[in-house]
């Protein structure tokens, strides 16, 4: 098994994906309208229109309504990164394990950890 993505329900895919491609620099692929992916080395990002959803299970994801995931990525500079981001949670902070790392949040609410590992 390997873990390969995350996606995030919404109700506005292109404003979300904006969001991001502009948090991370990494361009988004569209299938459709109500599909795009933001693809890493490592993972993908992917960021689906809620008429996506019953194709899965109906009803089963409401856009907005996440209190439970943090996204994180791993940045180079997390204050550096920090200049170009609004709706900032917790400013860029060494954490006890010794990573650095800032939390905010997208367009719909979702945090996101933007984290530059402990030098090793």
């Amino acid at each position: 098994m390997d873990f390969v993505s995350i996606r995030i329900i919404t109700g506005d895919v292109a404003r979300l994906v904006d969001f991001y491609e502009r948090a991370t620099g990494t361009p988004a692929t569209w299938a459709t309208e109500d599909f795009a992916e933001l693809r890493t080395a490592h993972a993908t990002l992917a960021i689906a229109s809620t008429r996506t959803v019953p194709l899965f299970a109906p009803g089963a994801a409401r856009p907005a309504d996440n209190h439970s995931v943090i996204i994180e990525f791993r940045v180079d500079d997390v204050d550096d990164t920090r200049r170009n981001l609004t709706d900032v949670v917790t400013e860029p902070t060494t954490m006890p394990w010794g990573n650095r790392s800032m939390v905010f949040r997208d367009p719909d609410g979702n945090l996101v950890n933007f984290f530059t590992p402990a030098k090793m």
